[in-house]
């Protein structure tokens, strides 16, 4: 082809790529027309997603909207959510490129979420811009709930497993869906902002991993030690704290590297439990003075009958002295692995019942 004729189409298709952007609409990160929630690192270019439960929403008029996102390995899920309605999951590649969100809409107002329902285990993603429909036209941002949970826990609260239907517990980011885990269910029903603080496999003494819960509650990046999260940000009514299945496992396994990392050959003694869950609930109480906290655990084993592990809780938050820090134990499931849908379900439904006899809100 002649350089002439190159030359000329792409000038044809410049003015083409420039008259269809002309009817759409672009929204980048920082626009304020865009509401994000949870622990979100916000760049000059892009915000940054790590955790469980991060979301990003928009409000528009118009028939769909697309997003530009980059995921760091290709692994993170993401829930799309219209007008309080699941509508799509999509699944990330590590390219940077648009998503098609949602298409098709009838005419008239609408809401959007883009919701992560993978744990950072899966790595980052990189939100970049709202694309919205032509002829659409964006509104205010949604405004803040009136009413703000926060979760600190481990894969039972990240929603591990919880699609896997087949009965082999995968944990695999295919399979994980926070979207649908008791902590995402009990935020949605009392209409609040939801933070979730979580990772699989952690605890308050050991993980199965080197980083434990009190290492990492303060982070923004989980994966950077140097990188911490301003409290002040967002200060939550309510905290509920599920850790110790990990650390009930663990501390039953010398093999374990972690056990040996972090106990040497000897499992710690039960006021050593009491006296590491006591400090990090009394963390959560410095950085939250007037948030009311459920110390709760279960539904996997950690709560059978005969298990020691409600007990250091109960004899912990009793130390404490505190009338606004309660205790609360999800009755053991009593199947293998990890909460399916149905038992997520199950845990949202007690959790609901406590908080509505215990919590003023």
């Amino acid at each position: 082809m002649c350089k002439i004729c190159s030359v000329i189409l792409f000038f044809i298709f410049a003015a083409g790529l420039s008259c269809s952007n002309a009817q759409i609409a672009v929204f980048k990160s920082k626009d304020s027309h865009i509401r994000y929630t949870g622990r979100i690192n916000m760049t000059d270019e892009a915000a940054e997603l790590y955790w469980t439960g991060s979301s990003v929403k928009i409000n528009f008029t118009g028939t769909g909207a697309s997003a530009l996102l980059q995921d760091e390995r290709g692994e993170n899920y993401f829930t799309v959510i219209v007008d309080g309605k699941v509508i799509n999951t999509i699944h990330l590649d590590n390219t940077k490129r648009i998503y098609t969100l949602a298409e098709g809409l009838p005419a008239g107002s609408h809401s959007l979420e883009l919701f992560k329902r993978t744990e950072w285990e899966m790595g980052k993603t990189i939100f970049c811009q709202f694309i919205l429909a032509k002829e659409a036209t964006v509104l205010p941002a949604p405004s803040a709930k009136k009413r703000h949970i926060e979760f600190f826990g481990n894969s039972i609260t990240c929603g591990y497993a919880v699609e896997d239907t087949t009965g082999k517990d995968r944990g695999t980011a295919p399979y994980e869906n926070g979207y649908i885990s008791y902590a995402a269910i009990t935020a949605r029903h009392f209409d609040a902002d939801y933070v979730c603080t979580s990772k699989s496999g952690i605890g308050v003494l050991v993980s199965w991993f080197p980083l434990i819960m009190p290492e990492m509650y303060n982070r923004l990046d989980p994966t950077d030690p140097t990188s911490l999260w301003s409290f002040s940000k967002y200060t939550p009514e309510l905290v509920v704290i599920n850790l110790f299945q990990n650390d009930s496992w663990i501390v039953q396994q010398p093999n374990n590297q972690q056990f040996k990392e972090r106990f040497g050959t000897k499992a710690p003694e039960p006021e050593q439990i009491i006296k590491a869950y006591r400090e990090f609930v009394k963390n959560i109480r410095k950085k939250y003075p007037k948030t009311q906290i459920i110390c709760a655990l279960g539904s996997m084993d950690a709560t059978k009958a005969g298990s020691p592990w409600p007990g250091y809780i109960e004899k912990a938050v009793a130390s404490l002295n505190d009338k606004a820090i309660y205790t609360h134990f999800f009755p053991f499931k009593n199947t293998p692995g990890h909460p399916s849908a149905k038992e997520q379900q199950a845990m949202a439904d007690d959790l609901i019942g406590f908080i509505d006899k215990q919590v003023k809100w």
